[in-house]
């Protein structure tokens, strides 16, 4: 498998790569947009830092491309939307320049409290301007940070070791990682008006981009100090010069940019109180170091059928979790084709719920599972992977909900899928697992109970409940040289309707079926295939 290494990274990650049986490494730094586009067409991977863009194009032209790897924390040089589409995963190393970013963001802030650089750079010109350059103390102030994600909780530790006030907004942060954090969760407002110090660590997202903008500083005390070390265009750049101009924001640091590089003509060149630094968060001898190996062990690991680790398009499964789930994937795979089979006429929502032990673990995989059985007689398997099956889902307009419930079953662990179609129609599937070995069941079918191996050609009839309809099922498919394996038979209120499941070793010619459903015993026949 060729991995097409785009950018530089570390020799260690390189001869990682190397050393891997199977693999053909293949660098090519600096090379250009048609050139990325030519290498990417026969990779199997693609690493990247921030230089190389991985365009809708690049994506669109490769043919056996599963992972692209960024050594790094973000990704907007890769067509997040376009690789999705397209089932491929892309992978970050979000652990890598944490402390490096973190104390990146320190070294700001403890310049923008003492006149470090201006001092500097006076004694380099033979000044000596003791009495000018007064500071101030970071002990007492009161720190906002906006995203306790890795880097945000480094810098939070950092300055309550310095005796700050750490309060903190972020949308995902719980009460009880506040209390463990010792510091306070607030909303956005009151991270503006109680702050002395500011400091960004969100990613860049419809959401945040501009989130502090004219109206925000407007909010803040009086010379307050602004530092981003996270994702240029998270603070507005026009705001931030505004307030730096208008001593709203006595001292700012930034490190990222809305344009990068900083045009040469950029007016934040010329405010003294603002100090910039050329996007240096991960430039550590360290951090390229780790971001390199660790890239290259997780694309490694994807190409040898391993775990999936720090996937920005898809949730990064615990190990341990995966592996006590693996028995249900294909139960549930196979559940979510029988579903779309069983479905009539055109299909609004799906509802996966799941009871009994199985709630305790992460059921995002068997989720994804259940949209890929869906799909896979839709979109055909070769299109369809844990990536791309739930925006495939949304592309047909099909909402999906899922539900842990508390609800008593008569299994251990059970898995349901319900499907509600346009006009109102409602059909349901439940399955298990039996025996010591694990066995695939679907043990219930539009309410009425049932034991049937989900194998790969099923024959699922609906018919009159009278004496002769399994000898009739059986003669007309021998008939036709059909072989039926096993059969279940299950029946509501006596005399009313029977659900009869065949399992068959071949899938009947169409003719065969056609007899089948014009019998005037027989409600309803299809073939449900669960290859």
């Amino acid at each position: 498998m060729k991995i097409f290494v785009a950018d530089r990274i570390s020799p260690l990650g390189v001869d990682y790569l190397k050393n891997q049986d199977g693999f053909e490494v293949v660098e090519a730094y600096g090379s250009s947009p048609e050139e990325v586009t030519e290498i990417a067409k026969d990779s199997a991977a693609i690493i990247v830092r921030s230089d190389t863009q991985i365009t809708p194009e690049v994506i669109e032209g490769s043919q056996n491309l599963k992972v692209i790897g960024r050594a790094g924390v973000g990704v907007d040089n890769i067509d997040l939307d376009a690789a999705t589409q397209k089932g491929i995963i892309v992978m970050n190393t979000p652990g890598g320049n944490t402390i490096a970013t973190a104390e990146l963001t320190f070294t700001h802030m403890l310049c923008g409290t003492r006149a470090i650089v201006r001092g500097a750079t006076g004694m380099r010109e033979g000044l000596w301007e003791r009495k000018q350059l007064k500071g101030a103390e970071l002990r007492g102030k009161t720190l906002s940070v906006l995203g306790l994600g890795r880097i945000g909780a480094e810098v939070a530790k950092r300055a309550q070791a310095f005796e700050m006030r750490v309060i903190a907004y972020d949308p995902y942060l719980t009460e009880d990682r506040a209390k463990e954090m010792d510091l306070e969760k607030v909303e956005l407002e009151q991270a503006f008006t109680e702050a002395d110090y500011i400091t960004v660590h969100m990613p860049m997202t419809d959401q945040t981009k501009g989130m502090v903008d004219a109206e925000a500083f407007s909010k803040m005390k009086d010379g307050v100090r602004v530092f981003n070390c996270a994702r240029g265009g998270i603070i507005d750049e026009d705001a931030l010069l505004e307030a730096l101009r208008s001593g709203k924001v006595a001292a700012a640091g930034l490190d990222v940019y809305e344009q990068e590089p900083l045009p040469e003509d950029h007016p934040f060149r010329n405010e003294e109180n603002l100090i910039l630094t050329p996007h240096l968060g991960a430039s550590t001898a360290e951090a390229q170091e780790s971001v390199g190996v660790e890239i290259a062990e997780a694309v490694a690991e994807v190409l040898q059928g391993g775990r999936i680790r720090n996937a920005i398009n898809m949730p990064s499964i615990d190990p341990k979790d995966l592996e006590s789930l693996s028995p249900y994937l294909d139960l549930c795979h196979r559940l979510g084709a029988f579903a779309r089979q069983a479905a009539k006429g055109s299909v609004e929502s799906i509802k996966i719920s799941y009871f009994g032990g199985i709630v305790d673990f992460d059921c995002v995989p068997l989720t994804r599972a259940v949209q890929k059985g869906w799909l896979s007689g839709v979109v055909g398997d070769e299109g369809v992977n844990d990536v791309n099956a739930p925006f495939k889902i949304k592309d047909l307009g099909i909402k999906v909900e899922t539900v842990k419930s508390a609800d008593s079953v008569d299994y251990n662990e059970l898995i349901e899928v319900c499907t509600v179609s346009s006009d109102g129609d409602q059909r349901s599937v439940r399955g298990s697992l039996l025996g010591r070995g694990n066995d695939p069941r679907i043990v219930e079918v539009d309410g009425q109970a049932i034991e049937v191996r989900p194998v790969d050609t099923l024959l699922v009839v609906k018919n009159v409940d009278k004496p002769g309809i399994v000898g009739k099922l059986g003669t007309m498919l021998g008939d036709f040289s059909v072989n039926i394996a096993n059969m279940s038979l299950s029946r509501a209120d006596k005399g009313e309707w029977a659900l009869t499941i065949l399992e068959l070793d071949d899938e009947p010619p169409a003719n065969a079926l056609e007899a089948i459903e014009q019998d005037p015993d027989i409600k309803e026949a299809r073939v449900s295939r669960q290859r």
